[in-house]
């Protein structure tokens, strides 16, 4: 108790500690900052409550300098990213989101790795009407960014086993027993009545301070381990017996930033605490797994305040025990599971139900039109159907879900009249495995390009594999623009993690079910010795290589080897 107290001594507090507690239930003073058309830009303590109202500030970086040049502010504008757990919206909620993106963001939605979407490009102007078009169609971004739980994930796709929906269920219950209990979001962007009575906010599990940092929760249902369970702060791995979800082991601790130079920061995977067997005590879990981070994290550097941290700091066996204190029981000893994969089922699937689902492959999660290949306005022409659903994956792809048998055929003939099932189809092996955050040109931690720039690296990789008769191995390859690991680049097979513009970090060996971090090979290194440094690598791989051995595994050898 004397290491939480000296952690967190008001004397010691980062300033974000200080404007959340300030902030009159996540008001702080929004409402000026939005009448202020002066500039495009919202205040400076503003800016960090905006986060838990589900947005961010940002700016076209590729314009910064013209801007400049003029005496112009930067060109600010916003994203606006939506709390779906288990990532699903109904064909209504599409076409209502498809015209949303139209009239008030660069028109290009973006599904994230977290199984949601967000939007960008939000002039300040634009924001209140984008979220009450939002709340028109029964969706919202309450905490979808912010110093609270994040997005729940869950296993996405419902063909993979008869008990999806029950995880889909549990990440709705835990996602609503998650929400902050102030209303500043409808008084602010709805114009609700503003509450007077603060009593009616009071938050026992949020108090007025909040969380340290950002908490993510994920729910995956073995054998796919689909949605990297084991990055996530908290993590649900279901235990199935004779069909049926006999209760969950319970892991916590995962998270993948870091920051380049700094020793004290690292990737982490969730550690197993143990198995619970019912609902009512997963919800006590993890309620209380939260309370212990609100109390123990820390408060003075965000850079050291995930629950990565606080569990390294205590030990495992001190956290447990404090969990376990406040819950009132103990953990059982975690059971045995198994994940076969990681990856999305791509085409047609069946459930249990009889029900149609098509996975296709939407790269690095943008779904826009170009002349070429014209996917937003396929996707749109199938919500205009009604028969189809849309569930999003945590690797950035769309499964159109809950098909009917009599109404796969329309669905089939839209996906060929817009090429959408040929280009899913016509990928290769790495390209439907790559994952990429959004980085440049508009996320201000940024180093260098991920989504933007992974594609055109993909297409000159693709010669080297097939080179080596690699070109359809499941290899997984992702890119952050930074060290914050967004784009889940520190448990790929291959990871790149930007450093500066043009340069990366290649690091390799991490596994292909998501069960091992990969390690750095190579820093600060352009293209032309990624490319090099890659084929020298599959070289090695197919002449060396024991039966059945993926990449990663190989790799994580070759490392071992070398040192």
């Amino acid at each position: 108790m004397k290491r939480k107290q000296f952690m967190n001594s008001k004397d010691n507090l980062s300033p974000v500690e200080r404007i959340k507690t300030g902030s009159n239930g996540l008001r702080g003073t929004l409402k000026e900052s939005l009448l202020d058309d002066v500039t495009g830009a919202i205040r400076e303590d503003d800016q960090t409550l905006i986060k838990f109202h589900g947005m961010y500030q940002q700016d076209d970086r590729d314009r910064r300098e013209e801007r400049v040049s003029k005496k112009l502010e930067w060109l600010y504008s916003y994203m606006i990213r939506l709390r779906l757990p288990g990532g699903f919206l109904t064909p209504e909620q599409w076409i209502g989101l498809n015209e949303i993106a139209e009239d008030h963001s660069t028109g290009t939605i973006k599904i994230t790795t977290r199984q949601t979407i967000q939007l960008h490009g939000i002039l300040k102007s634009k924001l209140k009407p984008t979220i009450q078009s939002f709340n028109l169609k029964h969706l919202d971004s309450i905490a979808a960014c912010g110093d609270v739980n994040r997005n729940v994930t869950c296993t996405a796709n419902p063909s993979e086993s008869p008990l999806h929906q029950e995880a889909y269920e549990l990440a709705g219950k835990i996602s609503e027993m998650c929400l902050p209990k102030t209303q500043s979001y409808y008084d602010i962007w709805i114009d609700d009545e503003l509450i007077v009575d603060r009593k009616a906010e009071e938050d026992p599990l949020y108090e007025d301070r909040y969380l340290p940092r950002k908490l993510k929760i994920g729910i995956a249902v073995p054998p796919n381990n689909d949605v990297d369970v084991f990055i996530n702060d908290i993590a649900l791995i279901a235990i199935i017996e004779n069909n049926t979800i006999v209760g969950y082991n319970i892991a916590a601790g995962g998270g993948l930033g870091a920051t380049h130079g700094n020793e004290a920061t690292y990737a982490r995977l969730a550690s197993i605490i143990g198995f619970v067997d019912t609902e009512e005590k997963v919800l006590k879990a993890v309620y209380e797994i939260i309370t212990v981070q609100r109390d123990f994290g820390n408060r003075s550097d965000r850079k050291l305040s995930r629950l990565k941290y606080t569990i390294d700091r205590l030990g495992i066996d001190q956290y447990r025990a404090e969990v376990e204190k406040r819950t009132g029981f103990s953990f059982e000893p975690a059971r045995e599971f198994k994940f076969e994969q990681r990856k999305d089922r791509y085409g047609w699937t069946r459930n249990h139900e009889g029900k149609w689902f098509y996975t296709l492959f939407v790269e690095h999660g943008r779904v826009l039109n170009t002349e070429e290949y014209p996917l937003k306005a396929g996707l749109l022409k199938i919500a205009q159907t009604g028969n189809a659903n849309f569930r999003f994956t945590c690797n950035q792809n769309l499964i159109l879900a809950d098909i009917h048998e009599e109404d796969k055929a329309e669905i089939e003939n839209i996906l060929q009249e817009y090429g959408i099932s040929g280009y899913t189809d016509g990928a290769s092996a790495l390209r439907k495995n790559s994952v990429a955050c959004v980085a440049l040109n508009t996320c201000s931690l940024a180093l260098a390009e991920a989504q933007r720039y992974l594609p055109s690296l993909v297409t000159k990789i693709e010669p080297i594999l097939e080179k080596h008769g690699l070109l359809q191995d499941d290899i997984t390859i992702r890119m952050t623009g930074c060290p914050n690991g967004c784009g889940r680049s520190p448990n790929a097979e291959i990871g790149f993690v930007g450093t500066a513009y043009g340069r990366y970090n290649l690091h390799i060996g991490g596994d292909r079910l998501g069960m091992r971090l990969n390690t750095k090979f190579k820093e600060n290194i352009d293209e032309d010795e990624i490319l090099t440094t890659l084929d020298e690598l599959f070289g090695i791989y197919i002449q060396k290589r024991l039966t059945e051995e993926t990449f990663g595994d190989f790799s994580y050898r070759y490392l071992q080897n070398l040192n």
